[in-house]
């Protein structure tokens, strides 16, 4: 079993309105943004990212633990399943010459309008299905992507990154650890259909043959 740490601890935090989002967000609002189109990346506010831009000082930051963590160099292949617009991958490549990378994305949107030098590198795909052989890569990334889908669905996304990975992965998903929290998640929520508490996906990740590390995001 893998452990809990938080690798995206130099990611720069986001001032957030809780109220106001919180006030904001309706079923039709959900609807729309899990259809992971324009409206999702770059249409109004409330249906996701009011506008998915690529800034140096979110991801960079950040690839220096995953390279002191992995050991990553030229030669090291990474993954990263649900990659948006690519600007973690743009930035790994940037800041480890000579390393491999490789996304996929549900959304043809986001591949669409992948950051431009990511192009050879993604494709549209399903999480639950990976389009690559077993144990393909060094390392598997998987961003508040994986808790998108139902919960059966979200079982065989991880087995498909344990299947893919040489034995390095990383999830982050929503969760909460008390009932405060938990309020506050499934209000927050915007596109996750598998939201629990890290004990129950904990417990989740044992079930399902999981072993990688992880993180939450708790609003």
């Amino acid at each position: 079993m893998g452990k809990e740490i938080d690798l995206l601890a130099n990611y720069p935090k986001t001032k957030r309105n809780l109220e106001e989002r919180v006030a904001s967000k309706t079923e039709a609002d959900r609807a729309i943004a899990r259809q992971f189109g324009r409206d999702f990346f770059d249409g109004d506010r409330r249906y996701g990212y009011g506008g998915f831009k690529y800034f140096p000082r979110f991801w960079q930051p950040v690839i220096p633990t995953f390279q002191e963590y992995w050991n990553l160099g030229a030669g090291s292949s990474v993954l990263d399943v649900g990659c948006g617009k690519g600007f973690m991958l743009h930035d790994l490549s940037e800041l480890i010459s000579g390393i491999t990378v490789k996304g996929i994305d549900i959304s043809q949107y986001a591949i669409d309008n992948i950051i431009k030098d990511m192009t050879p590198h993604v494709q549209v795909a399903n999480a639950i299905a990976l389009p690559f052989p077993e144990n393909s890569f060094d390392v598997v990334i998987s961003i508040n992507t994986i808790h998108n889908l139902e919960q059966e669905e979200c079982g065989r996304a991880l087995q498909e990154i344990q299947r893919v990975s040489r034995g390095s992965s990383f999830i982050t998903v929503d969760a909460y650890r008390s009932e405060e929290e938990k309020e506050r998640m499934y209000a927050w929520n915007l596109t996750a259909k598998t939201i629990m508490s890290v004990d129950e996906w904990v417990n989740f990740f044992k079930d399902v043959g999981y072993t990688g590390d992880y993180f939450w995001f708790i609003p």
